[in-house]
C-alpha cells in the first residue's frame, strides 16, 4: 500500500474510532453488525491491514463495553460474536493475550454465573472460552485458576438447551487435553456431573468422562455408584455410554466393586421385569429399557 493509501486508511480506522466512542447504544450496534459482515473468518494479518496495524484498539474497547453492560445484556451477543471475529483470528494469539490481560475470561465466566443471562448469550461466551482454551496450555490454566472447570460444570448442569450444554461440555474436553496440573480436578467435577438430571447432560458427561479417564492411571472410586445408577436410566443411549465406560474401567482397580453392583442390578432388572409382566401396568418404555438393560448386563465379559 502507498503511503496515500496507508494515510488515507489510518484516517478511517480514527474516524471508526471516534463513531465508536462518540455512539449510543443503537449507533454501536450497527456499527458492530457492519463489522460482523465484513470480517468473520478474517486472519489476524487481515484485521490488522483492515485497521491500519491499530485492531487492538478496537478489540479493547469492546472488552471493557462488554465488562461494563454485561450485567444488563446490553447487545451481549453481538458484542461476544464480534470479540469471536479476533480470538478466533488465524495466524497469531496476540489478540488472546490481550483479551486476557483485559479481563475478558473473567468477565465471561461472570456471564455464565449471572442468573439474568441468556442461554444464547451463555453459549457465545462458551464459545469464546472454548477459543481461548484451545489455543494453549497457559490458557487452559488461567481458565481453571479462575475457577473455570466449576462454573462451566454447573452451566452444563443447569442450562435447559442442548447447544450450550454441547458448547459446555466441549469445553471441559479440551481443557482437559494437555493440561496435566488441572487435569485431577476435571475428572472430579465430571464424576460429580454425573448425577445431573438432565438425560442429554448425561449423555454428554458420559461420554466427555470416558476421554478423560483414558488419560488417568487410576480411577476414582466415587465414579462407580453415579455410573451403575446411570445404566437404570430409560434412554437407551445412556445406557450404552454408560457400559462403554464400564468397560473402559475393567482395568482398573474399581472392577471388583463394579462387577458386584452389576450382579445386584442384573438381578433387580430381573425382578423389575417379572413384576411388570404381572402387573401390567408399567409404561411400554419401561419395560423395554429393563429388558435392553438386562440383556445388555448378560452380555458384559468383566
Amino acid at each position: 500500500m502507498s503511503a496515500q493509501g496507508e494515510a488515507a486508511n489510518i484516517g478511517k480506522v480514527l474516524s471508526f474510532l471516534r463513531e465508536w466512542d462518540r455512539g449510543d447504544r443503537a449507533a454501536r450496534g450497527r456499527m458492530l453488525n457492519t463489522f460482523l459482515c465484513q470480517n468473520q473468518g478474517k486472519s489476524f494479518y487481515e484485521l490488522e491491514c483492515e485497521f491500519a496495524q491499530v485492531s487492538s484498539l478496537f478489540l479493547a474497547r469492546l472488552t471493557t463495553w462488554m465488562r461494563l453492560t454485561y450485567m444488563f445484556g446490553t447487545l451481549l451477543g453481538l458484542q461476544l460474536r464480534a470479540i469471536r471475529v479476533f480470538l478466533s483470528a488465524s495466524g497469531h494469539d496476540q489478540y488472546v493475550m490481550e483479551f486476557l490481560e483485559d479481563g475478558g475470561v473473567l468477565s465471561l465466566l461472570d456471564i455464565l454465573n449471572h442468573t439474568q443471562s441468556k442461554e444464547e448469550d451463555k453459549t457465545e461466551a462458551l464459545r469464546l472460552l472454548l477459543t481461548v482454551s484451545n489455543a494453549g496450555r497457559n490458557y487452559k490454566e488461567i481458565i481453571c485458576e479462575s475457577n473455570g472447570v466449576k462454573v462451566t460444570a454447573e452451566c452444563l448442569a443447569k442450562s435447559n438447551t442442548e447447544e450450550t450444554q454441547e458448547t459446555a461440555s466441549a469445553l471441559l474436553e479440551s481443557l482437559s487435553h494437555g493440561n496435566p496440573k488441572y487435569q485431577n480436578q476435571i475428572y472430579k467435577s465430571l464424576i460429580t456431573l454425573m448425577t445431573c438430571s438432565s438425560p442429554k447432560a448425561q449423555h454428554l458427561v458420559l461420554h466427555t468422562v470416558r476421554i478423560v479417564q483414558s488419560k488417568m492411571k487410576t480411577a476414582h472410586h466415587s465414579i462407580v455408584e453415579p455410573l451403575l445408577n446411570m445404566l437404570t436410566s430409560i434412554h437407551l443411549d445412556i445406557q450404552d455410554e454408560a457400559i462403554n465406560l464400564i468397560l473402559d474401567l475393567k482395568c482398573f482397580d474399581v472392577r471388583p466393586i463394579i462387577l458386584s453392583g452389576l450382579v445386584a442390578l442384573l438381578r433387580q432388572a430381573r425382578e423389575e421385569v417379572k413384576s411388570q409382566e404381572i402387573t401390567e401396568v408399567s409404561s411400554e418404555t419401561e419395560m423395554t429399557a429393563s429388558l435392553c438393560l438386562s440383556n445388555k448386563l448378560l452380555q458384559l465379559r468383566l
